[in-house]
């Protein structure tokens, strides 16, 4: 495993992020294929063994469940101050607008309660999950601050953003002398890089770590036509992002393919090769061992700068996907 720095942050990372949003009980959330608790603490400690130390959940995946999981893994299979733990908020309900909970106090409220979920007295990273158009951004960004100030969070992202928001959350911090996010998680790969028309160059010219998710499209770029999984039968989310361009898309998937044989090397690890050479750390979901040593060996793949070109040639503009099809 390689590490780097997390932005400006003087956080040090694993080169991949493991995605947990594979894990939490599936009763609870809008997911069916994810993986009961000793079935992600074998995932968690296979990663952790493996040099993983970068996790990431979110507070709503599987109602909280996921973060549960992942704390009591962590507790029980490595130090504390030798994991990165990243999770994330979302916006303010209806009903906290009628009961006049401002966005510094849902900010509060929110790492309260995954704090209280992952067993821990902090964070590393904390991550407003998406733009909320209903609660000014200074509120937020003043929450965010406190949560800092306390001790309770080290440094703090943003995901599912545009780059015009990114740079107006950071320049009301920077003018009131507030923590500055350093990171941000959006929808990024090989099939999906629309990313680099705004946010990319912002965040090279701004040294803001991009950690994306989605890496391996939903397992599309990992697997070859006709293999399958149980993620790609049944995530419906995934096919609403995906098939509606999967004529096109299936152009890259072939190459990538084409490049693994070439290289004696799984699908994953081009994809996510590719993908290293481009971002901090991607956020790789996995369910398996397997997936775990795919993501590992990727951070050792270097591809040759004709195999990046010949695997970028095909591609054509998306439109946006998924949450950031709602940012408005």
């Amino acid at each position: 495993m390689k590490y780097t720095t997390l932005g400006d942050s003087g956080i040090t990372v694993s080169r991949i992020c493991m995605g947990c949003m594979g894990f939490g009980e599936a009763a609870a959330g809008s997911h069916h294929w994810t993986l009961d608790e000793e079935s992600s603490r074998e995932i968690i400690k296979y990663g952790l063994d493996r040099g993983i130390t970068f996790y990431d959940t979110a507070i709503v995946y599987q109602g909280g469940t996921s973060e549960r999981f992942v704390g009591r893994a962590l507790r029980d299979f490595a130090k504390r101050d030798e994991v990165v733990v990243a999770t994330k908020f979302p916006t303010r309900t209806q009903q906290e607008i009628d009961e006049g909970v401002d966005g510094r106090r849902h900010v509060a409220n929110m790492l309260d309660a995954s704090l209280k979920n992952l067993g821990m007295d902090y964070v590393d990273l904390y991550i407003c999950h998406m733009w909320d158009y209903r609660t000014p951004i200074e509120e937020i960004m003043a929450g965010l601050n406190d949560a800092v100030t306390a001790g309770k969070v080290r440094a703090i992202g943003i995901s599912n953003c545009f780059a015009w928001q990114l740079a107006k959350a950071n320049a009301i911090a920077e003018r009131e002398g507030w923590a500055k996010f350093v990171s941000v998680q959006g929808h990024y790969n090989l099939i999906f890089r629309e990313e680099e028309r705004e946010m990319a160059p912002y965040c090279r010219e701004e040294h803001i770590a991009m950690t994306p998710y989605s890496a391996l499209a939903a397992g599309r770029l990992s697997k070859r036509p006709g293999e399958t999984s149980k993620r790609l039968e049944e995530d419906a989310y995934a096919k609403f992002k995906y098939d509606a361009t999967a004529e096109q898309d299936g152009v890259i998937i072939d190459r990538v393919a084409e490049i693994a044989d070439r290289r004696g090397v799984t699908m994953t690890e081009v994809s996510l090769a590719w993908l290293l050479t481009k971002v901090t750390a991607p956020v790789v979901g996995a369910t398996k061992p397997h997936h775990v040593d795919g993501a590992v060996a990727a951070t050792e793949l270097e591809l040759t700068d004709e195999e990046i070109a010949y695997l970028e040639e095909p591609y054509v503009p998306h439109r946006l996907e998924g949450v950031m099809a709602t940012n408005h």
